[in-house]
């Protein structure tokens, strides 16, 4: 997919211009094939899912959340949009992918399946130079869980296999990072208030976990998070300092992060505030860490590029002893996807 797509004046040059191939197209893969549209350096030039082509161009064309995306059509194999395209394939392996003669820079590993450093490497066989996995890596930890702002250029050492995280492990951790450097974190708890996943049933059905199999849209259902654990591996000076729970609540995207923390100073609400603001407005959080003063619902966040949305209105400081409560929001897919590009554009950088 070429950038013709974009207004004048945003195209790129093309030395500078990143090449992607995407493995999946359900919530993450059709949310990043949308954000790709918007980012004018990062250019889409495949897309892999078992589904049928007609399948691929209804779903990206027409979304419950993100609305009708108006001029795609197929064309053989091919989506079109703009007068640009983005061929289409059909595989089960990523390693049958044609990776190597697209010239892809990265490939983004979308599909929940391929998880593990063996698995994701199929995509290196196929040609690609880099892999992002768009989930938390499985397996043994040779895998690094890179969060873009906040742990990305310290932890990264030339792998060519990255996780991207978790879309909560993207929204905690750089709120998590700000009150550390600015104030120390000495405990805190997390209670991530999570729309409902494709892991959930639409009716009460057996799962291991048996309330995620309790109907997803007439239910909050209180269940775990990786989130609390992962957050202590990108930011390590948290070990033993964090836990953490989620609540899936009946809404299909737009979720929120409440971070209570004991704090190693007497901090008053708008120092915390001024905080966020500072990190938000400049430094490697911009783009990353937004914040609002207004009083917005999940709704309002939805379509938001960010990966953690201060609430300001609710930060909350209990008494004088550095207890305090934030609020985050994050669209959990279109934030998420954000940040995929984000960390393709840095891989390609530093190789």
């Amino acid at each position: 997919m070429s950038k013709s797509y974009l207004d004048a004046g945003e195209e790129v040059a093309e030395d500078d211009v990143v090449r992607v191939g995407l493995n999946g197209f359900g919530r993450i893969g059709r949310s990043t094939f949308r954000a790709v549209l918007d980012n004018p350096r990062v250019e889409l030039v495949g897309i892999n899912d078992v589904m049928d082509f007609e399948q691929m161009e209804y779903l990206g064309k027409y979304d419950t959340i993100m609305g009708t995306l108006d001029g795609l059509e197929l064309d053989g194999d091919e989506l079109t949009i703009g007068g640009t395209s983005v061929s289409l394939h059909n595989v089960q392996s990523p390693s049958d992918l044609p990776w190597g003669e697209s010239d892809v820079d990265v490939a983004f590993e979308s599909t929940g399946i391929f998880r593990t450093k063996e698995d994701a490497s199929q995509h290196l066989d196929a040609g690609a130079d880099k892999v992002v996995i768009s989930a938390p890596p499985k397996g043994e930890k040779d895998v690094p869980q890179l969060v873009y702002g906040v742990n990305h250029e310290d932890d990264y050492n030339g792998e060519d296999i990255v996780s991207n995280a978790s879309c909560t492990t993207n929204s905690v951790t750089p709120v998590a990072k700000v009150l550390d450097e600015e104030f120390g974190i000495n405990t805190g708890t997390l209670t991530t208030v999570h729309a409902y996943t494709g892991s959930q049933t639409l009716i009460d059905a057996p799962k291991s976990k048996a309330r995620r199999g309790r109907a997803a849209a007439e239910n909050i259902v209180p269940t775990s998070t990786g989130a609390a654990q992962a957050a202590t591996e990108v930011l390590p000076q948290l070990q033993g300092k964090l836990d953490g729970m989620a609540i899936r609540v009946p809404v299909p995207t737009g979720s929120i992060t409440e971070l209570v923390v004991d704090l190693d100073a007497d901090v008053t609400e708008e120092e915390v505030n001024d905080a966020f603001r500072d990190a938000a407005d400049s430094g490697p959080l911009a783009g990353v860490l937004g914040y609002t003063d207004d009083e917005v619902v999940s709704r309002d966040i939805v379509g938001l590029p960010f990966s953690s949305y201060a609430d300001l209105q609710s930060t909350n400081v209990i008494g004088d002893n550095g207890l305090v409560k934030i609020l985050t929001w994050y669209d959990n897919e279109y934030g998420f996807s954000n940040r995929m590009l984000d960390m393709a554009e840095f891989l390609v950088d530093e190789s």
